[in-house]
């Protein structure tokens, strides 16, 4: 084979290996047969809570082994189609399979990183939020373009996502927003998406065609499990139920359903008009503000046991993660990482996978690095 093909065929066999490793496979294989019984036990949903725990677990390990079987069973078919097209002379085949073996790299690559999201709430569904900076209705805008872009990328991932709040700007887009993506590992990948998001363009809203420059801020945090005991003392906090302001036809506007706390002591506000009804409201809003201040929990731990964590001050207001240049040229770049696209259009349609693989590991590389040094 080509010195082009030999070099594929031997990174997807040590992501591969990695993969195997990482999961022990003769390990994951007993408990998903253990898993199989207790699913097949009649009794198993007596307990809805423990069953959808099994249920998950059982999901997260067929779909791992399965991806092991997938990846080796089509490495073995492209190294045949490759050497049989060249056996051929048949030039265009041959590049079919070595196409395939550069799409079984990424995607062994990227599961080699998915492997490696081993924290406390990695694993959970994510509150994604968004927020406008100054600017009025150009940042309002922006706004809302990341928010369509997190809710993109959360369907090319399969993952479910359900509209918690939505603020409109004054004459566009969007002041405020929050999504819940519901998916394995949604908050793992999402996590470093955390930040100030920048972006420069010709404004559709300025009739002197002058290039703009807007601000808006991402915020993302994990559900938690109502296992998690979160002290919140309704002292600590003021309720607000105010109108809704976004999408939802006529009703959603006759009625101060939304609701809105503000926890005093840490200033966390959240925000829900997702349902009619106000109840529901409040319900989702109480676990939205248990989430945010589990959140910072794991903040101030994972700042004690890891210097690299001390990087989380820079990203706040004032501290861009990510620049999206649509004019005078088109240039997405990732000030954490390096990491660019030429594309914005499709980074705004939801390709962020390069961005986050290329944080996580990243975050990754400086965790191993931090636990290196203190052992020394």
């Amino acid at each position: 084979m080509r010195a082009e093909a030999l070099s594929l065929v031997e990174a997807v066999k040590q992501s591969v290996g990695l993969l195997r490793r990482h999961l022990d496979v003769e390990t994951a294989e007993r408990r998903l047969a253990e898993l199989n019984a207790k699913v097949e036990d009649p009794n198993l949903w007596n307990d809805a809570e423990a069953a959808q725990k099994i249920m998950r677990e059982r999901t997260d390990l067929d779909d791992r082994l399965g991806s092991l079987a997938r990846f080796e069973s089509e490495l073995e078919d492209a190294v045949g189609l490759i050497e049989l097209a060249e056996a051929e002379g048949d030039a265009d085949v041959e590049q079919e399979g070595i196409d395939q073996l550069k799409n079984l790299k990424l995607e062994a690559e990227r599961r080699q990183i998915e492997a490696l999201l081993s924290g406390e709430a990695d694993a959970n569904d994510t509150y994604i939020e968004v927020h406008s900076g100054a600017g009025g209705t150009e940042s309002c805008d922006w706004a809302r373009m990341l928010f369509r872009m997190y809710a993109r990328w959360a369907e090319r991932h399969k993952f479910k996502v359900d509209v918690i709040e939505e603020t409109s700007g004054d004459e566009a887009g969007l002041k405020s927003g929050v999504i819940l993506v519901k998916g394995h590992n949604a908050h793992g990948w999402a996590k470093t998406e955390s930040g100030v998001h920048r972006l420069v363009r010709i404004s559709p809203f300025d009739s002197a065609a002058r290039r703009h420059t807007s601000f808006a801020s991402v915020w993302v945090y994990p559900v938690i499990d109502d296992r998690i005991e979160i002290d919140v003392k309704e002292s600590d906090c003021r309720i607000d139920t105010y109108r809704s302001s976004g999408a939802g036809g006529q009703h959603i506007n006759t009625t101060d359903s939304a609701v809105r706390i503000t926890h005093i002591p840490s200033g966390i506000v959240v925000a829900c008009q997702g349902e009619r009804s106000q109840h529901k409201n409040r319900a989702t809003a109480w676990n939205m503000l248990r989430a945010r201040l589990y959140e910072q929990e794991l903040e101030k731990r994972e700042a004690a046991a890891s210097a690299t964590e001390a990087s989380k001050t820079d990203i706040g207001w004032g501290h861009q993660i990510r620049s999206y240049v649509l004019q005078p040229y088109q240039l997405v770049k990732d000030l954490r990482t390096g990491t660019t696209s030429g594309t914005p259009d499709d980074v705004l349609d939801g390709d962020l996978d390069p961005f986050m693989e290329a944080a996580l590991a990243q975050r990754l590389e400086g965790g191993a690095q931090a636990a290196i040094e203190d052992v020394e």
